[in-house]
């Protein structure tokens, strides 16, 4: 992230303007990587595959799950199952999940943001963008 502070950290959630090549754009900057984009803000996230989501790695997720209604998980490029337990936890968090492609992912969580809904997103980053 340039100019968002140390380790990737950026103190408001806002839309995504761009994403692809490996990271996304938001607030006039640039991220490399994938993204949690959380009501505490937005930061790097340090899963490259669908095969590396687990409760661990959506631990800043479970510290905001009281201000999320509807969490988004852009998988990549395509879609793949998540952990069923990770569901189920969230579940109990009273968050709903959506995991589908990161592009779909990120339409909706503009949408949502925009209409200033409870959401938070966890996007693995892509190298090609889909229309």
């Amino acid at each position: 992230m340039t100019d968002a502070g140390e380790r990737g950290y950026y103190p408001h959630q806002v839309a995504i303007d761009a994403y692809g090549n490996g990271g996304f754009r938001f607030a006039d900057m640039s991220h490399r990587g994938s993204l949690l984009c959380l009501p505490t803000g937005m930061q790097a996230w340090e899963v490259g595959s669908p095969r590396e989501l687990t409760l661990a790695s959506l631990a800043p997720v479970l510290a905001a799950a009281d201000d999320i209604d509807v969490l988004l998980i852009g998988l990549g490029g395509e879609i793949a199952a998540i952990d069923p337990a990770i569901r189920q936890v969230l579940r109990e968090r009273g968050v709903i999940v959506e995991a589908v492609a990161t592009g779909g992912a990120v339409r909706t969580y503009n949408v949502l943001l925009a209409e200033k809904r409870a959401v938070g997103a966890a996007f693995i980053a892509v190298e090609n963008a889909r229309a």
